[in-house]
């Protein structure tokens, strides 16, 4: 039996829950979770914000454990391995996409946390090919949101072919912006903050940012039009988005990683005069995860992280719904 934490409704509170997952697959492993951060996305799940919910749900999509289990057909991964396991346990392996190594782009992917039981429990499971080792140097206990957090913000980086002398702007130093930050002072781009915060003016600046500019100010915002390659949005809220296509040089990239669930109001005639592009990407592929990790790990890149024992895991919740987490909650035994 696997021991877990569950919700049964939504908003509800998690409670421990029990279950049998069966006899393991010839093609899954059996990790014995030693951390687990919280990310948004187990909110939404929890609370069915997206409609695909299945209760009881056992969140938690970014895990860090060891192997205890693998199943027979499985040949890259070893018990004792210590891995890590992000939004995707599972993959077709059969389409077009899986086989090019865009398995993150499958139709067919298993989400970790819909239809499947995460990794707020003592161990999960899930297939070996989604399932990525950790190397060494990684910090273990801020490793999770990487697997999460870290590949949704490094993953256009590598898809849109982001070049070191290109000028980034992140709207939104968060979960997902402090890393966003990190990432892209490594790559060697000059980097600029969007913020409302006088405080995280100061942290964005100490994590990367180059410049800051004031998300509120609307003049502050005019006068640097025509100044990014690439602007990446890590809010989910609603934004005057035509405001931020001004700021983008000749075929610059307004691209979304936060799950804003409002409409884009967009002027088109921006996007013609100049060449630009609206985008928006998932998580990555687990080739996309392992150089991720490699790259943190030669550039010591890693989540600011707030820590809570799987005993107080509601409190844990209830602290990432106050909006007051800084700037990423992980779970430990």
């Amino acid at each position: 039996m696997i021991k877990a934490f569950a919700a049964f409704e939504p908003q509800g509170e998690l409670k421990p829950f029990e279950y049998d997952p069966g006899e393991l697959k010839a093609h899954e492993v059996e990790i014995d979770v030693h951390y687990s951060g919280i990310c948004h996305s187990d909110l939404s799940v929890i609370d069915n914000d997206w409609g695909m919910t299945q209760y009881p749900i056992v969140p938690g999509h970014e895990v860090v454990g060891k192997i205890t289990k693998v199943g027979g057909h499985v040949k890259h991964l070893t018990v004792g391995q210590i891995v890590g396991l992000g939004w995707h346990a599972g993959y077709c392996n059969e389409c077009e996409l899986c086989h090019s190594g865009d398995h993150n782009l499958c139709a067919t992917a298993q989400p970790t946390i819909i239809g499947h039981h995460g990794g707020f429990a003592d161990k999960v499971r899930a297939d070996a090919n989604s399932v990525v080792p950790i190397p060494d140097g990684i910090e273990l206990e801020s490793a999770g949101p990487l697997f999460c957090g870290g590949i949704t913000v490094f993953n256009p980086l590598v898809q849109y072919d982001i070049k070191p002398t290109d000028k980034v702007a992140v709207i939104g130093i968060g979960g997902l912006g402090h890393l966003a930050l990190q990432f892209l002072n490594a790559w060697g781009c000059e980097v600029t903050a969007f913020t409302s915060s006088e405080d995280k003016k100061k942290e964005a600046l100490s994590l990367g940012a180059h410049d800051t500019l004031n998300s509120r100010d609307q003049s502050e915002i005019e006068a640097a039009a025509g100044r990014f390659d690439l602007v990446i949005s890590t809010v989910n809220v609603k934004l005057d988005w035509n405001l931020y296509l001004s700021t983008l040089k000749p075929r610059g990239r307004l691209h979304f990683v936060g799950a804003t669930l409002d409409p884009l109001d967009i002027n088109v005639f921006l996007l013609i005069m100049g060449q630009h592009s609206v985008s928006g990407s998932p998580v990555g592929s687990p080739s996309s995860i392992a150089k991720m990790l490699e790259f943190a790990r030669l550039h010591d890149i890693k989540p600011v992280i707030e820590k809570f024992s799987f005993d107080d895991i509601n409190k844990a919740i209830a602290r990432l719904r106050s909006g007051k987490t800084h700037y990423r909650i992980v779970l430990h035994p």
